[in-house]
């Protein structure tokens, strides 16, 4: 059964698009309908989305600027974009942000129900045996291995900092436009007890998943590990939109997820920072080796950003000690953003790690292992028990009272209140 998030700031469309969903014999459990990306990122973090439904324009947060929000929550999730513009940029952003479809209203009711129901069938696949899918790839991916000579050299790259020069010109020379950068990051996936094989599949996961848009160099290294160095054009590095930090977390995770799933392989995946400079390749490849040790500590996570441990404070690699204590004082000082801001229209979770300097996996995990719960829930606590508070001692009208406690639409408020106390506001004022 699935669960499917409509959103559109004309509430006709909404109930149009809905309907047509509930008459189209497909297998749903629930349809949620959003007007705005602040009531739409609710639902994304307090319910089990498979499909999200959203348009373009709606004001303050636009379609695209929620599909980043909502890759960053969660990586993958299936989305399908609906606008009123033929326009090739949106269009491009939809597709890069991994959008199945892209439809142009006013919308064919057919089209629209065929492109649902591709999106669903892809979400419903049963996670194959790792036999099935190692069958899977020996019939459908005959890509080509990595060039041996090629690998050679990115692993003298990575070994050997001080002849970084030589070898980036080797490379350039032997593998024109190789590696045009100029800035880069390396991911590196360390795959548990896997053969030849299923690190050529993770390989290939990870190449099909980055695509050309970030210009991925995937190569073997030893230890079973797979990795890849991906990279940005100055004019791609200098586009507005969610910081470098969230696009590395979000790919970091997406990696982690498809290979689990895929391969029911564990791996663990380090991410390195991002540089600008082809000579520095090598110690980003040190960096993502390096995140990876972390994982000894904390065997519950998978993915680690090089840049959460805060290697330059420390004159040597930090105790577990010193770790606790930073960890410790990140969660506080998160809590206490969170309790000046809880009010704030459109917070999220990736402001918050922004002014820790921490990526937003990182803290979401601090945060619930410190905690008991995640940190959404706690902006809710906050929320419901000051419009609980206002409720009861106050004559502000609903209106004002989700206003006061960051919530646009006072509908929205009141089925968020409802679904935490068990009771509408208007049942609890009397």
């Amino acid at each position: 059964m699935y669960n499917i998030l409509v959103v559109d700031d004309e509430p006709l469309i909404c109930k149009g698009l809905c309907n047509l969903l509930g008459s189209s014999g497909l297998a749903i459990s629930q349809l949620f309908t959003a007007h705005n990306g602040y009531e739409a990122m609710d639902y994304l973090r307090m319910e089990d989305i498979d499909l999200l439904v959203t348009d373009i324009q709606m004001g303050e947060m636009s379609g695209i600027e929620l599909m980043h929000q909502a890759k960053l929550i969660k990586p993958w999730l299936q989305a399908i974009v609906i606008s009123a513009h033929e326009t090739f940029q949106y269009a491009q952003l939809a597709i890069r942000l991994g959008a199945k479809d892209y439809l142009i209203k006013p919308l064919n009711g057919d089209q629209f129900l065929d492109s649902v129901r591709n999106v669903l069938l892809s979400v419903n696949k049963l996670v194959p045996s790792q036999d099935e899918t190692l069958a899977g790839f020996r019939e459908q991916f005959r890509l080509e291995q990595p060039i041996s000579e090629r690998t050679a050299l990115l692993n003298k790259l990575f070994g050997d900092s001080a002849s970084a020069e030589s070898t980036v010109s080797a490379l350039a020379a032997r593998f024109a436009t190789f590696l045009p950068g100029p800035y880069y990051s390396v991911f590196r996936v360390q795959l548990s007890g896997s053969s030849d094989l299923l690190q050529y599949a993770a390989l290939n996961i990870a190449m099909e998943l980055l695509d050309q848009e970030w210009g991925p160099v995937a190569f073997y290294t030893d230890d079973d590990a797979v990795s890849i160095i991906i990279q940005w054009s100055d004019a791609r590095y200098e586009e507005n939109g969610t910081s470098k930090i969230n696009q590395l977390d979000m790919l970091g995770r997406s990696l982690h997820s498809n290979i689990m799933k895929y391969l029911r392989l564990p791996c663990v995946v380090g991410i390195s920072q991002i540089l600008r400079g082809a000579a520095f390749i090598g110690e980003l490849g040190v960096q993502a080796a390096k995140a990876i040790r972390w994982n000894e500590e904390r065997k519950e996570l998978g993915v680690f950003y090089y840049g959460d441990f805060n290697w330059s404070r420390y004159a040597q690699e930090p105790t577990e000690e010193e770790m606790t204590a930073r960890n410790n004082l990140i969660v506080e000082k998160a809590k206490a953003y969170i309790d000046m801001h809880y009010a704030q229209k459109g917070l999220t979770l990736h402001e918050v790690a922004q002014k820790n300097h921490v990526s937003p996996n990182y803290l979401s995990y601090l945060f619930k292992k410190d905690t008991g719960h995640n940190l959404w829930e706690y902006v809710i606590k906050l929320r419901m028990e000051e419009s609980r508070r206002l409720i009861l001692n106050t004559d502000l009208r609903r209106y004002e009272i989700a206003e006061r406690v960051g919530y646009e639409s006072p509908e929205h408020f009141s089925k968020i209140f409802k679904k935490y106390f068990g009771m509408s506001p208007t049942e609890l004022k009397k």
